[in-house]
């Protein structure tokens, strides 16, 4: 595919015709500023030329306090510490040749008898589990939100889950009797420990913007042929 701008010739497919085309819009305003020689053609240079002219005419505003702290305010869960749990728990595995029903009465006794015997857990657990952890107790350590499957993790971090739950939690393993022995909530971190990083967030969005801005501005002026790009992504300057 090959499209024009400004009667400039740009050659790929139809994505990369789309990076090719704003670069070329870019190499042209570095020319028509004086940043590049119209006849130079290494990309090293042209790069370094359309750095220059981002620099000298994308304006970015540095995000200020006020800015800062309304974007922490609003996503409070992004700065906070892992929630944390100590879990042990007896595997039922589930394959294509067991019976499920007998798989899950199985489970369903132990768990009975666990709930009025629960000092028997790591006994059992090395009796019956399906999960290496059995000779260990059942002891799967510390945990956080991601160690485990979607299904695992709903049980353990529930606010009520303390202790052998009662009832058996189902995941694509099998039935699983699980005991939470201790929960260790997670905790805000300071705005001042991460406005830094927030600021870098919020530069790097606005930065986009302007660029994006900036780019269609250039189009609008332009003679495109065999090739639209409002709305391309603009990672061109690394």
């Amino acid at each position: 595919m090959t499209a024009y701008i400004n009667g400039v010739p740009v050659a790929g497919d139809r994505e990369d015709a789309k990076f090719a085309a704003v670069r070329e819009l870019l190499r042209q305003r570095a020319v028509e500023t004086g940043l590049l020689n119209p006849g130079t053609t290494g990309d090293g240079a042209v790069e370094a030329a359309i750095e220059r002219l981002l620099v000298q005419e994308v304006q970015v505003p540095t995000p200020g306090e006020t800015e800062c702290r309304r974007y922490y305010e609003a996503h409070r869960e992004e700065f906070r510490s892992g929630d944390l749990v100590h879990a042990r728990h007896i595997l039922f595995q589930v394959t294509p040749a067991v019976n499920i029903a007998v798989i899950r009465a199985r489970a369903e006794q132990a768990l009975d008898e666990l709930l009025i015997e629960p000092e028997r857990f790591a006994e059992m657990a090395g009796k019956l589990s399906n999960c290496p952890s059995g000779a260990q107790g059942g002891n799967l350590g510390q945990i956080g939100r991601g160690d485990m499957v979607p299904e695992f993790e709903e049980a353990l971090f529930r606010i009520d889950a303390l202790g052998i739950l009662p009832y058996l939690v189902k995941t694509r393993y099998g039935f699983h009797i699980v005991s939470v022995d201790r929960s260790i909530p997670g905790v805000d971190v300071p705005f001042e420990d991460v406005r830094d990083r927030i600021a870098e967030t919020l530069s790097a969005y606005v930065e986009e913007r302007a660029l994006r801005q900036y780019i269609a501005i250039l189009a609008g002026r332009a003679e495109m042929l065999g090739v639209e790009i409002d709305g391309v992504d603009t990672p061109l300057v690394q």
